[in-house]
């Protein structure tokens, strides 16, 4: 007869426990359709945001293009009329030295007005200026009245671009006493 005691008893609440109720599992569902109605949602706003991403990604390469393509644009237009002034100079007759003069001389403003528009400067270094590896180019050293690594004379100037160089001034420098 113990055996039959210690057999399962069927419990009703301890059954309810374990089953979800009606209520629950209709709750569940609603919670799962949400989550899958949210994910939905989510993977369409990744799916923007990646398109957004390639889209800037192209722009910015038009962009980078069309700079390389008329980067020298501003420099080109300060030079044509540098171009028109040289071409006229060749259409005169009979040019005497002081024209011609004139003429190269106001080219040479015009020049010089685009170089400076375009942030083209010259370096110039001046006697006894300190030697600069990183704008002038020591092509000799000779002996000189002045301090040693100096500037003695300059052979050809130097540009630069901003604050790029384009070509070192070339000079001779002072040598060592």
């Amino acid at each position: 007869m113990q055996d039959q005691e210690n057999q399962a008893v069927p419990n009703p609440e301890a059954d309810a426990a374990a089953a979800p109720s009606n209520s629950e599992q209709l709750t569940l569902e609603q919670q799962l359709a949400d989550t899958e109605a949210r994910l939905v949602e989510m993977r369409d706003a990744f799916m923007r945001a990646k398109a957004d991403g390639e889209n800037i990604r192209r722009r910015a390469q038009e962009d980078v293009s069309k700079a390389h393509k008329f980067a020298v644009e501003s420099f080109a237009e300060a030079m044509v009329p540098v171009k028109d002034s040289l071409e006229m100079a060749l259409k005169v007759e009979t040019p005497s030295i002081e024209s011609l003069k004139e003429g190269v001389e106001m080219t040479l403003k015009q020049l010089s007005a685009a170089f400076e528009k375009n942030r083209l400067l010259e370096i110039m270094p001046a006697q006894g200026d300190k030697l600069d590896p990183n704008k002038h180019q020591a092509v000799a050293v000779v002996p000189a009245e002045q301090e040693a690594n100096t500037v003695v004379s300059v052979l050809q100037k130097g540009y630069m671009i901003a604050d790029r160089l384009l070509r070192p001034a070339i000079v001779t420098a002072a040598q060592a006493k």
